[in-house]
């Protein structure tokens, strides 16, 4: 399973005025697997859309004519500002098949996200966070986790949304994604996936599978785990935190920082075992700077108690949602709470610079298979 939307990464300066906005720099080295397939995405469609042009222009004879499948990941840097007007298209014409079909974003949605909603920024409780997460924990405890065969897929549709600041020239502005549905399915052991998402693949989505842009054949870690590898860590709250700062040391902008951004990837990208869920909680209080947020509201406009932790670097709160009464983990947002951020400090204080909601995390059969409840 591969971590999703992935969080707000700081807004910087865009070396190309089409490049996506997942190519900002300085992007948190928790962020880096998402981000990826989504920039591996818009590089296999595009390539395709290439090889298409080329053949079709090319004559039979023609020197230096494809005679087979290139590979997908050779000259990213000359493809990925081209994928833009290919997927833009795609997106026009087919994807909303898939949102008519009960996607959470689908017509008549009134959510706004990013510079369109600035929020109220909840009041933060240093000491409450420990007694929340324990509560939390015990919750989580007794919602049985996934039973899942090795030939069935873990599906997550989520709505997701990301602000950043886009600057051509000398002049920058803010920018907000749509909200969007984010459909993806893996297989327990990794090997298998897809990936459908707005913006990011066209209509029929793209594959998750086979080696990465180097040719190797991905080992799961912390960053980019599979279903069975999460059933492989340790429960024990203190191993497992120790675990965590070994694995990201030297990774994100500081070691707590990037343990709590973890956790977070976990809770919200991927389906754990509910020790493993339990343990994530246990471990979360055990980080420096956590706190609580009297209100948070998700993607899905659903509001409710946060866990969060402020980058001191950015000013920016990762806050994790969760339902007040069922304390059930809805979602995540990231909020400017200090200062100025983005180039010529676009981002103020109570912007929304990402956010998501789960809004479907179940157990299917088949590849690209809609669960009901995504209906």
């Amino acid at each position: 399973m591969n971590p999703d939307p992935s969080r707000p990464r700081p807004a910087g300066r865009e070396e190309h005025p089409l490049l996506p906005p997942f190519a900002a720099r300085d992007l948190p080295a928790g962020r880096h697997q998402f981000h990826k397939e989504r920039l591996m995405a818009q590089i296999h469609e595009d390539l395709r859309a290439a090889d298409v042009a080329h053949v079709a222009a090319a004559p039979a004879s023609a020197p230096g004519r494809a005679t087979g499948p290139r590979n997908p990941f050779l000259r990213r840097a000359v493809f990925v500002p081209a994928a833009a007007f290919a997927l833009a298209g795609a997106l026009a014409v087919g994807f909303f098949s898939y949102l008519d079909r009960g996607a959470a974003d689908g017509p008549g949605s009134t959510v706004a996200t990013g510079p369109a909603l600035t929020t109220r920024i909840g009041a933060a409780d240093p000491k409450g966070a420990p007694q929340l997460l324990d509560r939390i924990s015990l919750a989580s405890a007794s919602v049985a986790g996934p039973a899942v065969r090795a030939d069935q897929f873990i599906y997550i549709g989520s709505k997701t949304a990301n602000t950043y600041v886009k600057t051509e020239g000398d002049k920058s502005t803010l920018v907000s994604e749509q909200l969007h549905m984010r459909h993806q399915w893996n297989s327990p052991d990794g090997t298998k996936g897809w990936l459908i998402e707005p913006g990011n693949t066209g209509p029929e989505g793209v594959t998750l599978a086979g080696p990465d842009e180097m040719g190797n054949t991905p080992t799961p870690h912390l960053n980019a785990p599979t279903h069975n590898y999460l059933a492989t860590l340790p429960t024990d709250p203190d191993v497992l935190l120790r675990r965590i700062y070994e694995e990201t040391k030297g990774k994100g902008r500081g070691p707590d920082q990037e343990a709590f951004t973890t956790i977070g990837d976990l809770l919200r990208s991927s389906y754990p075992p509910a020790e493993l869920t339990t343990a994530l909680y246990r471990a979360a209080a055990k980080i420096p700077g956590v706190v609580t947020v009297d209100d948070a509201v998700d993607a899905a406009g659903r509001s409710g108690i946060a866990v969060a932790r402020l980058d001191e670097h950015s000013g920016q709160r990762e806050e994790w949602i969760f339902d007040r009464e069922t304390l059930a983990f809805l979602g995540e947002r990231s909020v400017q709470v200090q200062g100025e951020s983005g180039e010529q400090g676009l981002i103020k204080p109570g912007t929304v610079v990402y956010t998501s909601a789960v809004m479907t995390r179940t157990v299917v059969d088949r590849i690209k298979e809609l669960p009901p409840t995504a209906r």
